[in-house]
């Protein structure tokens, strides 16, 4: 199968790559990246490796060559060599308003036969008050931790 993304590294992308890998102090994957890119280069300077050759050579998947290449094609060789910025977003659970509840609701009585809140009775509670739609024990730890 012919590949997608192709790496065509000029000159003074070469050099830099080279000079990464020989520096003292470079994280590890960014040294990593760089040697995957410079094995990967169809130019007339490089080796010309194939994927399965860098695979077996840096102990990695495939996968993960492939990867490094898109990245290079697509957003460039600074993005290439550091790891992706993570790109899920998530929205708060427990806004403000419901904070303010949460702390109102641990801070008064348990429940009937209790002689505290639990993390799980007080998620229940929010939930059944209509505060959240349904929340985990963990957020409820979360938000409350930030109160102490």
């Amino acid at each position: 199968m012919a590949k997608k993304y192709i790496v065509r590294l000029t000159e003074d992308e070469r050099t830099y790559l080279e000079s990464l890998i020989h520096k003292g102090k470079v994280a590890a994957h960014k040294r990593l990246h760089a040697e995957i890119l410079l094995k990967a280069d169809v130019s007339e300077l490089s080796e010309k490796w194939q994927d399965s050759q860098i695979s077996e050579a840096f102990g990695m998947s495939t996968r993960t060559i492939e990867r490094v290449r898109e990245r290079l094609v697509q957003e460039g060789l600074e993005s290439a060599l550091n790891r992706a910025k993570p790109t899920r977003v998530r929205s708060r659970v427990i806004d403000g308003e419901a904070e303010a509840h949460l702390i109102a609701l641990a801070c008064g009585d348990a429940p009937d036969g209790r002689s505290s809140w639990t993390l799980r009775l007080l998620g229940q509670q929010m939930v059944e008050l209509g505060y959240v739609e349904s929340v985990s024990h963990e957020t409820i730890r979360q938000a409350l931790k930030k109160t102490n």
